[in-house]
């Protein structure tokens, strides 16, 4: 087996980052995430100490899975570091990674344009795009006992995402009478039949597997299942003419959800969703659907430009001249001005909206504003389509919506929870326990070790246990 040093996502579903070495002295990163919420490294880097903690001096290259700020957040750090690899990343990805380097250094770090666009050239200077199932030949040093070359698979997670196979050729494997040595980094799959993303399909062979476990420890929903429960909820939430608040990360989710809302109008345009004060009824294609996160314009718009990377059933809908992700009723909030005024207008106003906005977590993003000035009206609802990792206000609402005087806290202050509080797990964008087991099972030649990793202790453990009972002579550990 291969060491694997895991710097990031041991102790929850945050800051992935994981360094596999090739022999004594070289090895690959594959990501180098954000923490979130309360979720820290083994060595103390969390949300608020970014640097890199750990020695980067055997480094020689960096693989991205996908471009979620969980992974890619202190790439930047990274490159302060000294880090001068190439980095390799899928074709989408490496269209949507600067815009998300640009906006973490302008949320997080400055707003110096100077010092941003000099980050992004840099970035621009090592960013290495390769095309899903080829294989990529990873310079090492001369001196080098090994050989390694990449090949990136679809994961389903979000456009762009990859699983990543590492080849390592040495003479030892070579005396052990191996010609190779495979290393297969899920990063994070998504689920069959997610809207836009083609499904994840394994290689034929792994020695050695590290996978995510997010939802280790739970099953989703089917897809027509949870676009119904969706409809439903939606429906039921706008009844009293108020606003539908979903927390949503601007790549992957937002795109999702507004392709599943495209088609539900799409499928009942004319059926009643609300009444007015003056009694005409509002019907689906009446109402106004609000994406307030100039990113995620920004990303869609990216996404549109790679629909030649969408499934066959997207493409089929835009052949027939619908546009899932641009449609009449969707309005986009630009500025921060127009962020204000959407926010009081929602406050006073008796005409039912859906609000998606970022961050998924509730942990920043423009969503705080909306919180702030609606958490309070029983009238209005939150509506959670994603994980909400501990420490974060998502799991603070979650965990304490339906306690009496249960708030939440935004900037030092308490907001009582009024608002109904529901989450449809289904549309997270990671894979269930059944779909991560058939991941495995899927493949012709299984890993002899699995490391599981990216979930809290009951996910992870739950899968570990399940994969010792269904795979025989698989080795399933957890990393401290």
């Amino acid at each position: 087996m291969l060491i694997v040093k895991h710097h990031g996502a041991v102790q929850g579903v945050t800051g992935s980052c994981h360094e596999l070495f090739i022999d004594d002295d070289h090895s690959i990163l594959i990501d180098c995430g954000l923490f979130q919420g309360a979720e820290v490294s083994g060595k103390g880097a969390s949300s608020k100490h970014l640097a890199i903690e750990f020695d980067i001096r055997y480094v020689q290259a960096l693989f991205i899975t996908h471009v979620h700020i969980d992974h890619v957040g202190r790439l930047p750090y990274l490159l302060a570091a000294g880090f001068e690899g190439p980095i390799y990343c899928s074709n989408p990805s490496a269209e949507l990674l600067p815009l998300v380097i640009e906006d973490a250094l302008k949320v997080g770090v400055t707003r110096n344009a100077s010092i941003i666009k000099a980050c992004l050239q840099r970035l621009a200077s090592q960013l290495l795009p390769i095309e899903y199932g080829e294989w990529q030949c990873i310079p090492l040093p001369n001196k080098a006992t090994s050989t390694v070359k990449l090949k990136l698979g679809q994961a389903g997670h979000i456009l762009g995402s990859a699983y990543g196979v590492f080849r390592v050729s040495n003479d030892e494997l070579k005396a052990q009478g191996k010609r190779d040595h495979d290393v297969l980094f899920s990063g994070d799959l998504g689920a069959p039949y997610s809207p836009l993303l083609c499904s994840p399909k394994p290689p034929y062979r792994a020695d050695q597997l590290v996978i995510e476990s997010t939802y280790g420890d739970k099953n989703h929903e089917n897809r027509s299942t949870r676009r119904h429960k969706l409809q439903k909820t939606i429906e039921h939430a706008l009844q009293d003419s108020a606003t539908v608040l979903i927390p949503s990360f601007s790549i992957g989710r937002t795109q999702e959800l507004l392709y599943e809302l495209e088609h539900i109008i799409h499928l009942n345009q004319n059926k009643a969703i609300s009444r007015t004060r003056s009694g005409k009824n509002l019907n689906w294609q009446d109402i106004d659907i609000i994406i307030d996160s100039p990113l995620a314009s920004r990303f869609t718009s990216v996404y549109q430009s790679l629909a030649q990377y969408w499934d066959k059933e997207a493409k089929r809908r835009v052949r027939s001249g619908r546009h899932p992700l641009d449609f009449a009723q969707v309005t986009t909030i630009d500025s921060h001005q127009e962020h204000l005024q959407t926010v009081a207008y929602l406050q006073r106003q008796t005409r039912p909206a859906i609000v998606i906005a970022a961050s998924g977590m509730c942990a920043g993003g423009r969503i705080v504003n909306y919180l702030k000035a609606l958490i309070g009206d029983s009238r209005n609802d939150i509506l959670f389509v994603g994980y909400q990792a501990a420490g974060t206000p998502g799991r603070d609402i979650l965990r304490y919506h339906s306690k009496p005087n249960g708030y939440v806290m935004f900037d030092d202050q308490a907001y009582e929870i009024n608002a109904n509080v529901q989450q449809i797990s289904g549309y997270s964008a990671h894979a269930g326990q059944r779909d991560l087991l058939n991941f495995i099972k899927r493949m012709r030649v299984k890993p002899q070790r699995i490391h599981i990793v990216h979930g809290d202790e009951q996910a992870k453990r739950t899968l570990q246990a399940l994969i010792h009972q269904e795979f025989d002579g698989i080795d399933a550990i957890i990393p401290s």
